[in-house]
Parts: C-alpha cells; structure tokens; sequence
C-alpha cells in the first residue's frame, strides 16, 4: 500500500508490509504464530484509550459512516472483540476499572471525578514497582480530574485541555509522538495515550439542544446516516433509564428524525477527529521500529447512545453505551485481522491481559481475566458471562452468551433481552414465562458475581441490594 494521508494530513503506512505483515497475509490461523515463541524481552506496551466512542464506529468493522483509517490499520493486524463491554457506562468508574482490574464499587469510583481506593494500585504503580517498565501517561485521567499533571505510578507528559477534545487531542499526540520519535532508555515502556474525543459530542448536544425548523446545513441532506433500526425502544423500562432519556436534549429539544440524523452525521466527525491523533501515534511506533515488539490496546471507556432506543450519551445499560470497540495487537504472537464475535470480555480483563504478556504477577483479586490465552487459543471463554454496573452503582448488567439482564435497585422492572434473535434489545422478555428459567439463571449469577466482591465502603448501595431475587 503506497503512504496515504489521514484527515488531518498525517500521513500512515501499511502496517502489514512495515510490521511484519506476512503473518497476516498467510494467517491460516494460530499455527502461524509458533514461530514466535520463544520471545525473550517483554514488550513495549501501548494503551489508547478514547472517549464515549460507540462500538459500530470503525470502518474496518463495518461502520459506513465513518471514515477511520488509522484504526483501520490498526484492526487489520489486531484481533477484534466484537463483544467487549465497559465495566460501569460512566467516565471515571470505567477508567478506574481498566487500571485496576477491579469493579468501579471495589475501587469506591461509582461516579465521575472520584479518586480510586487507596489500597487499590493502579496499572502504573504495579507496574513501575513489580517491573523494569517505563510507565508513561499522556491525556485523560478522569480520577479525580480529567486532566492531572502528576499521576501516581507514571510519568505524566504535558497535553489536554479540559473539555476540549477537538483542540486538546493534539497535544496529547503530539506529546506521545515526541516521547517516542525521541527516548533513548533501552526499558521497555506502559505508555497511555488517553483521547478526550469523541466526547466532544456532549458539547454538540448542548449547543444543539434546541430543534432548528430546518437542517442547519442542507447540503448535507444526502449524507445523513439514517435511524437506527431499534429507534423505537421497547417501553418497558426501569424508571430511572425512562427519567434519564427524559433529561436528554433531544426530549427537552422535542427533536424531529431529521435532527436526530444531523446528530448522528456529527458524531462520526467527531470519531474522525481522533482517528487522526491515533494516526500520528501509530506512525510514531512504526518510524520508531517498535510496531512488532509492542502491544497495542485500544479501547473506549464507554460507548455513546447514538439514536438507539432514542438515547443520547452514555449511561444507559443497552449496548449503545455499554460495549466498546476493543483491539489488541502483538505481531507474531496474535492473530491479524481477526474478529472475535464469541468471546465476551470486558474492561476488567485490560490490567490482567497487559501484566500476563508483561510477564508479571497481576495484582490480588483480579475481577478479569488475561485474554492472552484465548488469543493465543488455548482457552475457549465462549460460556462465560460479564458484568456492567450502571452509574451511580445503582444497577447491574449481566450479559451472557445468549442473554442480557438488567435490573436497578429498587425497581420491579427487571429487563431480559435474547440478544442473537433481538440485538437491538427491542423486546423485553423478563415478564415471559416462557423465558422464567432464564431470568433465573441469570439472577444467580449476579448473585455468585457480587459475592466474590469486595465493596469499598460508604458508597451509595453498598450494602448489596442486588444480592435480592
């Protein structure tokens, strides 16, 4: 592939021809990876993270309204969990999950802006105290401030601007792209570049709150992505995800179809956006020669409503705000270009996946798993199950293999969703009798889930209502 310039006139590489590309080109499946082995230095490690980026946002991935060619490269030497799920649909409770592989009520961050609990290490100072790792953070913290000029456990590189996306982004880039075009130390490095983008978006939906009477641009007529085939949501809701779509802008905007497309049309600019800082990293690794002896991570805290079930933002227990695009790369060791659409994972198994291909110990009471196994194929995680909780630690998810079940304290509304005959979670099937088994089932293993958990105390429900059938 000749070079090729992003949006934002960064120019990328086939990272299959640069990186070691023949794998991908031969990859018949794991058996090409057993040359590799034998491996002797831990790798580099690189951890993207974006912010409220929907699932279906990449174009390698099928998006069709989306224009991603940086994360397009990236996903065609990565494996992609096309089933990957935030651990809480909130900012700063899912961060919190990632870094530490614990629960957002274990590591007492049931909402934004919140420190994690003291006893609770994150990623950067297991890292830096059981390792020879470089550990290195660029962007978004979020606990408690979105952005902090000191971390503990890393090393924090100058960059953001709060609530900005759209002009911080770059320095945040540009930050990581310096740190790697210029170190010298022969350490390996846990470098995080944390993207604000496609957040932005909450700024649109204030600034547009109010339906206009016409589109604001009527060019763009033609280019309005259409509705989403479950606009029409099942009304059979917990109250607080009913109050909660009532406080959105486009209830209080009495929005018309046309505006809601408008929505969507600019939310995938805002995707855009930060597909061209990724470019610049990813370039970075390639320029620098580290592109076969890193692990790449990408990941979003959690996802964005976008027009299903006529929601906006995030916290919300459908999977339009809680699953994530999730890719992970390692040249010679994981599969390329390959879509996991069996394995349910979730933000919890990042900390334990990044210390097993580290080469280190995880911390105790690790609420993931590592996922390097079912990469490397030797671990089949195809019945299991994940857990979301809902902000403000007032709900739970369970999603199986076949299922989802939600249920909010205090609410007799529980909701079940089939979700490979209704994906769109269109027909709620708790009420069913014929579905009663299954309802259940998946009662108890939320109760099986919440008792191997380690509550932080003086947090709002802690005393476990969910525990409850």
């Amino acid at each position: 592939m000749a070079d090729q310039k992003t949006q934002n006139g960064i120019r990328r590489r086939d990272f299959l021809k640069t990186g070691g590309g023949a794998l991908a080109a031969s990859s018949s499946g794991l058996a090409a990876l057993g040359c590799a082995a034998q491996k002797k230095a831990p790798p580099n490690i690189l951890l993207i993270i974006t912010d409220q980026q929907h699932h279906d946002s990449i174009s390698a991935r099928g998006c069709r309204f989306a224009n991603t060619p940086s994360l397009d490269s990236l996903a065609e030497r990565a494996t992609s969990f096309a089933n990957s799920y935030c651990a809480d649909s909130l900012c700063s409770p899912s961060r919190s999950a990632i870094f530490t592989g614990r629960t957002p009520s274990e590591a007492a961050v049931p909402h934004n802006g919140m420190h994690i609990r003291r006893d609770i290490p994150n990623m950067g100072q297991w890292f830096s105290e059981n390792s020879e790792y470089e550990t290195v953070y660029a962007g978004k913290w979020h606990l408690p401030r979105t952005y902090q000029d000191k971390i503990e456990g890393f090393r924090v590189l100058p960059g953001g601007i709060g609530g900005q996306g759209n002009v911080g982004d770059t320095s945040v880039s540009r930050a990581v792209e310096a740190f790697l075009r210029n170190r010298t130390a022969t350490r390996p490095f846990l470098l995080t570049a944390s993207f604000l983008q496609p957040h932005d978006i909450c700024e649109w939906l204030r600034l547009n709150m109010k339906n206009p009477d016409g589109l604001r641009y009527p060019e763009l007529q033609q280019e309005l992505p259409p509705l989403p085939d479950n606009f029409d949501y099942e009304t059979i809701e917990p109250q607080a995800l009913r109050e909660r779509r009532q406080r959105n802008e486009p209830a209080k905007g009495g929005w018309s179809k046309e505006h809601w497309r408008y929505y969507r049309w600019s939310y995938f600019r805002h995707v855009e956006m930060v597909d061209g800082e990724i470019g610049r990293i990813l370039l970075a690794l390639e320029d620098t020669g580290h592109v076969r002896d890193t692990v790449v991570v990408f990941i979003a805290d959690h996802g964005e409503g976008l027009g299903h079930h006529q929601m906006v933002r995030k916290s919300s227990p459908y999977d339009e705000a809680s699953r994530v695009p999730f890719l992970i790369s390692w040249p010679g060791y994981f599969p390329e270009g390959r879509n996991d659409a069996r394995t349910l994972v979730n933000g919890v198994d990042v900390m334990p996946t990044l210390c097993d291909c580290a080469g280190i110990r995880p911390p105790a009471n690790m609420r993931g798993r590592s996922l390097r196994p079912v990469l490397e194929g030797k671990a089949d995680n195809s019945n299991g199950y994940v857990v979301t909780e809902i902000p403000v630690n007032i709900g739970r998810v369970v999603r199986s293999q076949r299922y989802k079940y939600v249920t909010y304290a205090g609410d007799t509304v529980e909701q079940l969703f089939d979700m490979v005959s209704d994906p769109g979670e269109t027909r709620n099937l708790a009420a069913d009798a014929g579905h009663a088994a299954a309802l259940a089932e998946h009662k108890r293993l939320l109760r099986e889930w919440e008792a191997r958990l380690d509550p932080a105390p003086k947090l709002p429900h802690a005393d476990a209502w969910w525990r409850t059938s």
